[in-house]
């Protein structure tokens, strides 16, 4: 079932994102977040923009959300859009429900532009945005360095007529 964020969903949501920090480049951030922190930053996104999650017999199995793209006036109706699943479901077809129901959500929001960013190389997210629809508009090269290693990443766009 895909719902709404509830303060209740920070600890599986800290794991399933912690598990990202700690063993990944998809992330940037370098430090595990508390509980604490993820609260805080439900409480921001979701003051304007949806926090949803797929959970499944109480457990949650992925979220996803809309955030501000850029914080001058002239971006207010673009956002960009964020997803993370449980490391092991990748291939199940949740992240395409629960993404799909996140873009369905922004398109009633008036938001224009939904970007996407995807650290590089990744496949299942590369696959997940083009299949929704979003098209790559742009490549920065080596913009973030993790695990003694430069990365880099890509943005694609999903237009709302």
């Amino acid at each position: 079932m895909i719902r709404d964020v509830t303060k209740f969903d920070t600890s599986q949501i800290a794991d399933i994102y912690n598990y990202y920090i700690l063993n990944t480049v998809i992330t940037f951030e370098t430090e595990p977040l508390s509980e604490n922190e993820i609260q805080k930053r439900i409480n921001n996104i979701t003051t304007n923009y949806p926090w949803i999650v797929y959970e499944d017999k109480n457990e949650i199995l992925g979220y996803a959300y809309a955030s501000q793209w850029n914080s001058r006036c002239a971006y207010k109706s673009t956002i960009e859009t964020t997803i993370y699943l449980k490391n092991n479901l990748k291939g199940k077809g949740i992240g395409t429900t629960l993404y799909q129901e996140l873009i369905n959500r922004v398109k009633k929001m008036k938001i224009h532009a939904i970007i996407g960013g995807v650290a590089l190389p990744n496949k299942a997210s590369i696959a997940l945005h083009e299949k929704l629809g979003y098209t790559k508009v742009a490549q920065f090269k080596e913009v973030g360095y993790k695990f003694n290693k430069w990365i880099d990443v890509g943005y694609w766009e999903l237009i709302n007529n």
